[in-house]
């Protein structure tokens, strides 16, 4: 099977770049979500990203029509009925995922392969929202932000994931240029059990009063090697998104993975990150001021 129609439901931050990157590769890519003008929104994001790239690079002035010609938009899940694969991207909310897929489950051909871009929940718990029929094609694929930047792609495979759908997965990831790993299906997988353990340990450096957010950041870039430092990440991807993953990782693990004091009391005065002018940092029409 090649995959060459990819479906993606959810339009924000990840879904669309997730479009992207397979529009580039020149698949036929559907973008979903319930709100026209909400993805009419990523849309246009998505072209800006295209011309901030074409500015520094990263590709040619031709490709921008390509691209945008190779993505088409949706507001219901009965647009993906002859999809070869569909990509949930929607947020951290098992019970909007379980609500999805069981549209899903209504529409899609029988072989269609199923992923979720999940960073934290287990796919074998996923895959019992689906019908049994299609439990076997369903897995997770984990895109990481900006997905049009970053290579890497864990690939998870779930209690009755079928290895021939996995490899099938695998290599779609490839054929759009991702590197992707094999992970067992543990909540949180590899790459964020890892990050926001070393993220508990920075909260709490900051809440000691033994180093601010910009010097942690600060040695992390120049010491580590980390393209952004951990307070800046968390700004970037939300806080709100941020506390959804600390507490399904603080669900599964305990005090391993306990949520830090902070990022609660940041969440509950609205302190979301960049996009919301403050964060740990604060903003002005996205850029960092002091």
């Amino acid at each position: 099977m090649t995959i060459q129609t990819i479906g993606v439901v959810g339009a924000g931050m990840m879904g669309s770049e997730i479009a992207l990157v397979f529009a580039l590769a020149d698949k036929k890519v559907r973008l979903m979500d319930t709100d026209q003008g909400f993805v009419d929104k990523a849309m246009a994001k998505l072209a800006k990203t295209l011309d901030s790239g074409i500015g520094r690079g990263f590709y040619a002035e031709e490709d921008k029509p390509r691209v945008l010609a190779n993505i088409t938009t949706a507001t219901d899940v009965k647009a993906y009925g002859d999809c070869d694969m569909v990509i949930e991207a929607v947020t951290e909310d098992q019970e909007l995922k379980g609500r999805i897929y069981k549209e899903l489950d209504a529409v899609l051909k029988p072989d269609a392969i199923i992923a979720s871009n999940t960073s934290s929940i287990s796919i074998s718990v996923l895959a019992s929202y689906f019908s049994e029929a299609r439990q076997k094609n369903f897995l997770g694929l984990h895109f990481f932000s900006p997905a049009s930047r970053m290579k890497l792609v864990e690939v998870i495979s779930g209690f009755d994931s079928d290895p021939e759908v996995v490899k099938i997965a695998t290599a779609a990831c490839a054929d759009i240029g991702k590197s992707p790993i094999q992970v067992k299906d543990v909540v949180g997988f590899a790459v964020n059990r890892i990050l926001f353990a070393m993220w508990d340990e920075a909260i709490r450096l900051v809440e000691e009063g033994a180093c601010t957010p910009e010097d942690i950041d600060t040695g992390c870039k120049l010491g580590l090697g980390h393209p952004v430092g951990p307070f800046e990440l968390m700004d970037n991807i939300t806080i709100d998104l941020t506390l959804k993953v600390s507490q399904i990782l603080e669900d599964a693990y305990g005090d391993r993975m306990h949520t830090r004091p902070t990022i609660k009391q940041l969440h509950a005065a609205g302190r979301l990150g960049r996009r919301y002018g403050r964060g740990w940092y604060k903003y002005q029409d996205g850029k960092r001021v002091e």
